[in-house]
């Protein structure tokens, strides 16, 4: 199974990423994850569920210890080739 994350961190600063929202983005990186896309107002990635599942989790406990005080995240099951979406 294949799962793709969606998740931004708050507070935002639109001046400068705040501390949090770097480690955030540094964790999942680092994860060997598919399709890493991040962004100003939210990052997704994708990849096997174990990794994708490790990297959250991760990500979770990173991003907390580094002041974010509000974590949104969904994870959607990618259809394999020739299904229909979920």
């Amino acid at each position: 199974m294949r799962l793709k994350v969606e998740f931004t961190t708050e507070p935002f600063d639109l001046d400068e990423a705040p501390r949090h929202a770097v480690v955030a983005r540094e964790t999942v990186q680092s994860a060997g994850l598919d399709a890493v896309d991040v962004g100003p107002f939210g990052n997704t990635a994708e990849g096997a569920a174990p990794a994708v599942l490790e990297a959250v989790q991760a990500m979770l406990g990173g991003a907390l210890e580094a002041g974010a005080t509000r974590i949104s995240v969904q994870l959607n099951v990618v259809p394999d080739e020739g299904e229909g979406e979920r």
